[in-house]
């Protein structure tokens, strides 16, 4: 479970009441799933009354809507700034699968909500937060295309190649304890030279 600091997790929300409900929130959707959860076990989790909730959220889904559009938000910006550190299609893979895996393992818990919860959300949040991963997919493509292109990669279908890696990469959030043997860090490594020789690069 995670230990941070609401303001650590989302240190543009405002105020401090909203972000500790986000954060009791995330801690019940991750335990109890977020159908089980309800509105009176968020608002106790961060020590206010049931009603504390609709003060600063519409409803249960309405905070499950902004945890996810911000873990969605924060993942597009990583993976942006990840590939601006490459000088080539390999470098910018390498960066690009350090930190996402690394993301997702050193915040399992909010990317375990932010990933499989995505269901509960109702058809218009779903399309907004549908949309920021078609983007962060979009960035996947364009590195391996522009590995293909450079004769770095070698994939016969630049599309599921792009679905993989970001797939081994959200599976970590699944698996991954505080207890494992292998940090954050040191697995987005090993994930690096993995899905550098599952793209073929020499």
């Amino acid at each position: 479970m995670t230990t941070a600091a609401p303001a650590e997790l989302w240190p543009d929300v405002r105020p401090d009441a909203a972000r500790r409900l986000m954060l009791s929130g995330l801690r019940s959707f991750a335990e109890r799933g977020f159908h089980a959860t309800t509105t009176r076990d968020i608002a106790t989790g961060a020590g206010m009354s049931p009603a504390a909730l609709y003060v600063y959220f519409p409803s249960k889904v309405g905070l499950l809507f902004a945890i996810s559009h911000s873990g969605h938000e924060q993942t597009l910006a990583m993976v942006t700034a990840a590939i601006a550190k490459g000088a080539d299609p390999a470098a910018r893979m390498r960066y690009l699968v350090a930190e996402f895996v690394s993301w997702h393992a050193e915040w399992h818990t909010v990317a375990r909500v932010v990933q499989y919860e995505l269901d509960a959300l109702p058809a218009k949040d779903f399309a907004v937060v549908a949309d920021l991963r078609r983007r962060t997919e979009q960035l996947v493509r364009d590195v391996i295309a522009d590995g293909v292109a450079a004769g770095a990669f070698d994939v016969p279908d630049v599309r599921i190649a792009a679905r993989a890696v970001l797939s081994l990469g959200i599976d970590v959030a699944r698996w991954y304890v505080p207890t494992s043997r292998t940090s954050p860090t040191e697995l987005g490594t090993h994930y690096s030279a993995l899905i550098l020789r599952m793209l073929g690069a020499g």
